[in-house]
């Protein structure tokens, strides 16, 4: 769109405008008004860290979606950093290049990185057409991540 700046961002990834690691955001402090961050947070070291470099890079009255998959079944993360088999990691965390498996506290999780987090079941709500015909994911919780 063309009143939108636009700056796409990897760690590996030739087509992104910025070679990045998400531990350490090379931008200054309050850049962005929005960040959209998906399925990132479960391939990294320190997803706390991670997050709270997605705070700082984000203006006082910013935003962010920051999506990971997650068991549901489960209250709380798991994360065992013995646990470095690949195949091990797909049977534990569903693919073999995670390293946590976030459940229920996620959100909590965001929270400690400092954003107001609103956990949105929209897309549960909708008709089931309308999730099929957009190719949603149709049991994902979108976390609405506040700066301020």
């Amino acid at each position: 769109m063309p009143n939108i700046d636009y700056t796409s961002a990897d760690l590996d990834s030739p087509l992104a405008d910025v070679k990045m690691d998400v531990h350490e955001i090379p931008f200054d402090d309050n850049t962005f008004d929005v960040v959209f961050c998906n399925h990132v947070m479960e391939h990294v070291d320190d997803d706390i860290k991670a997050m709270s470099e997605i705070y700082r890079v984000l203006k006082p009255s910013g935003w962010a979606i920051i999506q990971s998959p997650q068991d549901y079944s489960r209250e709380t993360t798991l994360e065992d950093p013995t646990i470095t088999d690949p195949k091990e990691r797909e049977r534990v965390y569903w693919q073999d290049d995670h390293v946590r498996l976030f459940g229920l506290d996620y959100g909590k999780r965001l929270e400690k990185a400092g954003f107001n987090v609103k956990e949105d079941r929209f897309v549960m709500e909708l008709p089931k057409e309308t999730v099929r015909r957009y190719a949603l994911p149709p049991n994902e919780i979108i976390y609405f991540c506040a700066k301020g």
